[in-house]
């Protein structure tokens, strides 16, 4: 993303998050760097093994130990440097200043504690502010305001007694019960139906209106990046290809792998029963990465320099930028 004359309100610059395996340290983000401003939502899309859900974990440094480490790096928060901030205060920051959903609410949700107890504790570590006596209706007035009937009788509900919807919503309620300046959304409508899910975009979208946040939504569909973001970033491999508002990149996809993403969804000018296009073969596992591009062997338009030297990210025009050989054409 091209950058402000003002400080971001998240600013990501050259991180590198990588796991240790059998055969050693292997990079599964790979100098990633993206900035968020207040009051937008950035789209980060691509298929399933792209990086996506290990960038949003290295954000909020919960990579799992001692197995997975940002090797490099810059993560900015207002300013904050949070790749070198101290555990104890990188602890106030996650799920105060900067919150997230999580893709599947059954998991992340602890089952044998009620919602009203897991909601509870966000308040107590985040919002010493309200008074004790008065958390409890904060929690309630929390529940209804995203959505959810009889919020408190819910409250004494446990998480495999309400629906998927519903435990969406309550992680929704605990993300934004800390008043987080970045929300991030991991595929928050994965598991749900398609009626649910557009009533949980649709709340996402009005509390970042109400609230001016900046939310990273992540997500494989870019049906749900037109419908909702203000900017994308598309990730292949570990890497950025290309980035630019939503506009210029439904117009005009610059990347081989952005072209044939949105060739891909499937359209009401198509041929009835016409097989749909498609992106040849599937993303390298992580450690196999080819040499050189690391589309080359999905690209229709692979060239010999593309199988021996990695592109850079070059700026094809104002905010939007890809990572290509035939962009120097």
């Amino acid at each position: 993303m091209i950058m402000t004359a003002d400080a971001p309100l998240l600013a990501v610059d050259r991180l590198s998050t990588a796991f240790e395996t059998e055969t050693g340290w292997l990079r599964a983000v790979d100098q990633v760097s993206f900035t968020l401003e207040a009051g937008t939502i950035l789209g980060l899309v691509g298929e399933s093994g792209c990086g996506k859900s290990v960038t949003a974990l290295s954000l909020m440094r919960l990579l799992p130990q001692p197995v997975g480490r940002i090797e490099s790096g810059s993560i900015r928060l207002n300013g904050t440097e949070l790749v070198t901030l101290a555990p104890p205060a990188m602890q106030r920051i996650r799920g105060g200043r900067m919150a997230m959903i999580f893709q599947e609410p059954m998991t992340a949700l602890n089952p044998v504690y009620r919602i009203g107890r897991q909601l509870l504790e966000v308040f107590d570590l985040h919002r010493p502010d309200i008074p004790i006596d008065e958390r409890q209706a904060a929690a309630v007035a929390l529940l209804s305001h995203v959505g959810i009937p009889e919020a408190a009788a819910r409250m004494r509900a446990y998480p495999h007694q309400i629906s998927g919807g519903m435990r969406q919503r309550v992680m929704i309620a605990m993300a934004l019960a800390g008043r987080p300046e970045v929300l991030i959304a991991d595929e928050p409508t994965t598991a749900l139906d398609v009626t649910i899910q557009a009533q949980i975009l649709r709340l996402i979208v009005n509390l970042q209106r109400e609230t001016g946040m900046g939310v990273l939504f992540i997500t494989h569909a870019l049906g749900v990046i037109a419908q909702i973001c203000h900017e994308v970033a598309v990730m292949y491999a570990g890497q950025i290809v290309e980035c630019a508002p939503v506009e210029a990149l439904f117009a005009h996809p610059r990347h081989p792998y952005t072209q044939g993403l949105l060739a891909s969804i499937p359209r009401l000018s198509s041929q009835p029963k016409s097989p749909l296009p498609i992106i040849r073969g599937t993303v390298p596992a992580l450690g196999q990465f080819p040499q050189g591009c690391r589309f080359q062997n999905r690209c229709p338009h692979t060239m010999a320099r593309c199988r021996l030297t990695m592109p850079d990210l070059v700026s094809v025009d104002e905010r939007h930028a890809a990572r290509c050989f035939l962009l120097e054409a």
